[in-house]
């Protein structure tokens, strides 16, 4: 009875003091304490529920068009700049020394864009999106295709910045950034101090993301009710399923053409050492330590990892070429858009480079698929709608692609030294 009655008067006592002091910065400390997936979630539940009880406060709505206003206008900035750094600061040394590895890394992001596209023929998903009746007409077939990707590619840079044509700022920022490559060092820092400024805004703006996702799922929740969610969930089975089975199928294929043996232990030991801190942490860069001790401990030459497992996280991202391809074609087929053989193949080719080039912050491949879209004449507004719903599930979509983007980092390190093991006839231990 001692004990309850010091309890109750602690709990007393700090309730007394929560409203003496200053509450409004008690609660902003609170708030700021929790995670960004636990703020996402009380966003996420909080709009649903003034959606199906409040549907006429329309004003909520507002919070959600800011947001996706915010991302729609500072992306381009962001995908140009980090290009251009990016390209600008590659080291010839750094192609010699990691060039199998950067083939793995290319291939397997290829395979997994491929994916995508498959997964989503085989499992069409629709989303409920505000269309603009102007831009309903679809692509006449891979001519027209390949017509707009040409046009877009060679469009004005200013333009292209201006009205978010993702596919030219991806061709200019390539351009500018090889012609900068003999630049000097001063010239590169300030380039990567603006993609690190642009970068940091973007960090803001998601911060910004529970209000914002509480207006969009209020806007869908009191327009189209709950069932709003199990197209969203329908989505994500789509997405989750086919990084899984990256993992679990495509990437062994990659990792038994090096070792030639059987290449699950290797995988189920990646899990434990990487994928599982990366799908907590939510940030490949975050998990590169995690995967430079997981190199030692595999006993991996320290002069190739130290570099490998760095661009990986830059370059090697699976999951991201999943997550465009899918959403990409989710907006394609809601718009009642066919696609060839030919134009699947060219968005496949389209996301991998555009995933090489995903941002670091949370959720960074989805502020790519507007490039993908527009490969098909899917607009701007549109295509910010499908990045809208992607922040709404991307407390699990985004944990689940940083886990397959960093694990297969470590994975196809190791299996790349492995290969060199094995032709010298060393024994291959992990």
């Amino acid at each position: 009875m001692k004990k309850f009655t010091e309890k109750f008067f602690k709990i007393k006592l700090y309730f007394l003091r929560f409203s003496t002091e200053n509450s409004d910065e008690k609660i902003f400390d609170i708030w700021n304490g929790l995670s960004l997936v636990i703020r996402i979630l009380c966003g996420l539940i909080v709009g649903a529920l003034l959606g199906i009880f409040v549907p006429q406060a329309t004003g909520v709505a507002i919070l959600g068009d800011a947001f996706v206003g915010a991302l729609k206008a500072i992306a381009p900035l962001l995908v140009f700049f980090l290009l251009i750094a990016s390209v600008s600061n590659e080291r010839q040394s750094q192609k010699r020394i990691i060039r199998k590895v950067l083939v793995l890394y290319l291939l397997c992001t290829f395979s997994a864009a491929l994916v995508g596209v498959l997964a989503s023929k085989l499992f069409p998903i629709t989303l409920t999106l505000t269309v603009p009746a102007a831009h309903m007409a679809a692509p006449e077939g891979i001519a027209q295709v390949l017509r707009t990707l040409f046009s877009n590619m060679v469009a004005n840079p200013i333009h292209s910045l201006a009205n978010g044509n993702y596919i030219g700022i991806l061709i200019w920022g390539i351009l500018i950034g090889v012609a900068l490559r003999n630049a000097n060092d001063h010239t590169k820092k300030v380039l990567n101090d603006i993609s690190s400024g642009l970068s940091k805004v973007v960090t803001w703006i998601i911060k910004l993301a529970p209000f914002g996702i509480m207006g969009l799922v209020f806007s869908s929740v009191s327009e189209s009710g709950l069932e709003i969610f199990s197209e969203y969930g329908r989505l994500l089975l789509v997405l989750v399923g086919s990084m899984l089975f990256v993992y679990f199928v495509v990437n062994p294929i990659f990792v038994f053409w090096c070792i030639r043996q059987n290449p699950y232990p290797l995988i189920i030991k990646c899990i434990k050492k990487s994928a599982v801190t990366a799908f907590f942490t939510r940030s490949s860069a975050a998990n590169i330590p995690v995967n430079m001790k997981a190199c030692e401990e595999f006993g991996l030459d320290k002069d190739t990892y130290s570099v490998t497992i760095p661009l990986g996280a830059t370059i090697n991202m699976d999951g991201a070429a999943v997550t465009i391809t899918v959403m990409s074609l989710a907006a394609v087929h809601t718009l009642g858009i066919q696609i060839d053989i030919l134009s699947a193949l060219v968005l496949g080719i389209l996301a991998t480079v555009a995933a090489c080039g995903a941002s670091g912050v949370a959720g960074g491949s989805l502020l790519l698929i507007p490039m993908a879209c527009s490969l098909f004449g899917i607009p701007n507004e549109v295509a910010m709608q499908v990045v809208g719903i992607g922040f709404i599930i991307g407390v699990v979509q985004d944990s689940v692609e940083t886990a397959l983007n960093s694990s297969t980092d470590l994975l196809l390190s190791a299996s790349a030294e492995f290969r060199q093991w094995r032709r010298i006839g060393k024994e291959i231990k992990f």
